[in-house]
């Protein structure tokens, strides 16, 4: 299995493809992620690709199983990314 692109993979390929320099694909990948970090909680649309959710976990009870001792696990919040129809299409096929 191939290794997976780095960030300055990931901005040199873009860099190439748009036309502008390294630096400028890197400071565009970095607002992007800032934008994701700070829109997240109203979610996060990246069109084509998917989206950032927050969503609210309720509490559970939980086992532990070395000893199999129940345990309450509390209510929190999680970030989950929905893959967009049109990436999964793309990637596996029809």
């Amino acid at each position: 299995m191939a290794k997976p692109l780095t960030k300055s993979q990931i901005a040199t390929a873009l860099a190439d493809k748009v036309g502008i320099t390294k630096k400028q694909a890197g400071e565009v990948l970095a607002t992007l992620c800032d934008l994701a970090y700070k829109n997240a909680k109203n979610t996060f649309t990246f069109p084509g690709i998917g989206k950032l959710v927050l969503v609210n976990r309720k509490a559970r009870v939980g086992r532990n199983p070395a000893t199999g001792e129940e345990i309450k696990i509390p209510a929190k919040k999680v970030v989950k990314f929905r893959v967009a129809k049109a990436a999964k299409d793309a990637i596996l096929g029809k």
